[in-house]
């Protein structure tokens, strides 16, 4: 009852709030890439069924071809579950891997919050402003390979956690998304070159022990700013991070 009072609340602000959201989509790419990002389609978890990483590139298709090539007008808006919709069977949806409470599940359209870490971690790296985000609230597997840091990610559950940007710029910026054999690649573009680049990176990192047993991870996230000329010209907070780890932290090789 609580997810269905949610998503009334959602369906009512896309109809009723003040917002234009963005849904117009151009095939030509427009001219100039403002970043572009790719993550691994498959990755070898420890106890999860690796069919629900197949079926994962399955929905990963579809939510594509659904979201690709659409563009951000100035003063639009872009909702992350409006543009794809609702992820049923009958779209052809396939369960995938959903993480609940910090423990794994399946379900129709499970693995999508790859693709809304993918937007939310480009994002970051343009002039383009995150009006609604939400962070991991478990850290369920061990750092492996990590690109990124902790915590640059966006989770998501249709619809009441929702992706959504802003562009409050002078330009039109379009997302496009695509799949290699092996990468989950997506690019911002815009019809005119940014005049910022951006690095973003972890300031603070740091476990806490819990009264009641376990372990919290913590960090925060920021971004330096440059020019054209590479001169750092600001280094803003974006975000901080709190969440309960389903691991043991501080095991090394296997070793406590």
């Amino acid at each position: 009852m609580g997810t269905k009072a949610y998503r009334l609340k959602r369906y009512a602000e896309w109809v009723l709030d003040e917002k234009k959201y963005a849904k117009n989509k151009r095939n030509e790419s427009l001219e100039y890439r403002i970043f572009k990002h790719k993550t691994p389609l498959l990755r070898q978890l420890k106890d999860v069924d690796m069919q629900l990483q197949y079926n994962k590139v399955t929905n990963l298709k579809i939510a594509a071809k659904k979201i690709s090539g659409i563009v951000i007008q100035p003063g639009e808006t872009f909702s992350y579950w409006k543009t794809i919709g609702k992820t049923t069977r009958r779209k052809g949806y396939l369960d995938g891997m959903i993480l609940h409470y910090g423990k794994v599940r399946s379900g129709p359209g499970g693995g999508l919050c790859q693709l809304s870490n993918l937007i939310y971690w480009m994002t970051l790296h343009t002039p383009l402003t995150v009006t609604e985000r939400y962070r991991h609230s478990y850290d369920v597997f061990p750092d492996s390979k990590r690109s990124q840091p902790f915590g640059s990610g966006a989770t998501c559950a249709y619809n009441y956690l929702d992706l959504q940007i802003k562009n409050e710029t002078n330009e039109p910026y379009q997302l496009v998304i695509y799949l290699t054999d092996q990468s989950l690649v997506g690019e911002w573009r815009s019809t005119q070159p940014s005049l910022t680049s951006y690095k973003v990176y972890e300031k603070e990192h740091w476990f806490t022990l819990e009264q009641w047993g376990g372990y919290v991870r913590h960090n925060t996230i920021y971004r330096e700013v440059f020019n054209q000329l590479g001169e750092r010209i600001d280094d803003e907070f974006i975000t901080e991070n709190h969440a309960i780890t389903m691991y043991e932290p501080f095991l090394t090789d296997g070793k406590g």
